[in-house]
């Protein structure tokens, strides 16, 4: 099953600070609740693990990650990441393009473009789960990441941007995204009904 996203999110910071976090492969994978860098084989090629928590439970994925292309003048990046859980049952690979554009207002936006690619048993949550799964996970990324961003530069506002940084989640909560996903549905489920009456 493949799952396309297309996304653009506001970073209150310069687009130099952003494009130049964004060139720091083990700081950016940080910004994945449960991500880390285990390996670099050299200057585009790492190594990776995901752990994901749901209840007591916890699973753990492991991957490579290539960067297939660094555009400074576009300020846009391409990665390449291959994976599976430990015990075989499932396999992931996505291709990201990550960019960096300024804005009017002095500050910039992160636009991501990926397609991930999902086999095993993750493949049976079907199309519209793994779009609203995923969305909720690159929306915890981006605001990792420009609070990341943010915490580089001066003031208070990056010291509030560290301390939101420190108190990040260290691995996904699965019960937390599948219980975002129920509310969500909930939510829009009464919306549809108040709007018939």
């Amino acid at each position: 099953m493949k799952v396309t996203l297309e996304k653009i999110y506001p970073v209150a910071a310069s687009a130099n600070a952003a494009w130049e976090f964004l060139q720091d492969i083990k700081a950016v994978a940080s910004c994945m609740p449960g991500a880390e860098i285990i390996e670099q084989s050299n200057e585009t090629h790492f190594k990776g693990m995901v752990k994901v928590k749901v209840g007591p439970a916890v699973a753990a994925f492991k991957g490579d990650i290539e960067v297939k292309g660094i555009n400074a003048e576009k300020k846009e990046i391409i990665l390449l990441g291959k994976g599976a859980d430990t015990k075989g049952t499932s396999s992931v690979s996505m291709h990201l393009t990550a960019s960096i554009r300024e804005t009017e207002n002095g500050q910039c936006e992160l636009i991501g473009h990926s397609e991930v690619t999902v086999n095993g048993k993750m493949a049976s949550f079907g199309g519209r789960m793994m779009d609203s799964i995923s969305e909720r996970i690159l929306q915890q990324f981006a605001d990792n990441f420009a609070n990341n961003v943010i915490a580089m530069g001066e003031g208070s506002d990056a010291e509030a941007a560290a301390v939101k940084v420190a108190e990040a989640p260290k691995e996904l909560n699965g019960l937390s995204v599948v219980w975002h996903l129920i509310a969500d549905f909930f939510n829009k489920l009464f919306n549809r009904e108040s709007k018939q009456t």
